[in-house]
């Protein structure tokens, strides 16, 4: 006889919360006109033979609101990191100075804030997206358990509200960091 799939709950709700964790992170990245170290936590660096995060080869600071300061630990790692900045997709340029790289962050127009914004709202479509796909795993592995009569459909029923209702939670966290983000994003 084939092993029955285990439901657990916690484990769907640790997945959904995952999806969140990541659009915030995601969201982290995107330019408001601020500077924030995270914004270039996205960037990977072609450094050793290998892509890396940029904050394994450099810090990252904010010395003034509308600045950021890269300090490249290896001097021979200036020019990759340089590069990786610019071709980020940011709209940042860096100055050199030694092995610190300034960047001063612009402000942004109408028109790239609503670009943000629409990225913004990707990120979490895309987030929406993973926690239905976690969702539908909770919810097939209830119907085979109740297909081999390994619970009841009282119980099917009573978990699948539980699913649904870790869904809903889930996708209202998303919705509150899309709203706080595009807050951010269009504020002049």
């Amino acid at each position: 006889m084939a092993q029955l799939p285990k439901f657990d709950l916690d484990d769907l709700k640790r997945r959904m919360q995952a999806a969140h964790a990541s659009l915030k992170h995601e969201l982290g990245g995107l330019r408001t006109g601020r500077a924030s170290a995270s914004l270039l936590e996205p960037v990977q660096v072609e450094a050793y033979g290998q892509r890396m995060p940029i904050v394994q080869v450099a810090t990252i600071s904010v010395p003034e609101p509308r600045a950021l300061a890269v300090s490249v630990w290896d001097k021979s790692m200036v020019h990759a990191v340089d590069k990786a900045i610019r071709d980020s997709n940011l709209g940042l340029s860096p100055t050199v100075e030694g092995t610190t790289l300034r960047i001063r962050i612009p402000e942004l127009n109408e028109q790239r804030r609503k670009e943000m914004a629409k990225i913004a709202h990707k990120y979490s479509e895309d987030a929406r997206v993973a926690v239905r796909h976690v969702r539908r795993d909770g919810i097939d592995v209830l119907k085979k358990l109740l297909k081999e009569h390994a619970i009841s459909e009282d119980d099917e029923a009573k978990q699948a509200a539980e699913v649904q209702k870790a869904t809903d939670l889930a996708i209202k966290e998303i919705d509150a960091s899309l709203a706080a983000k595009e807050k951010e994003i269009m504020q002049v």
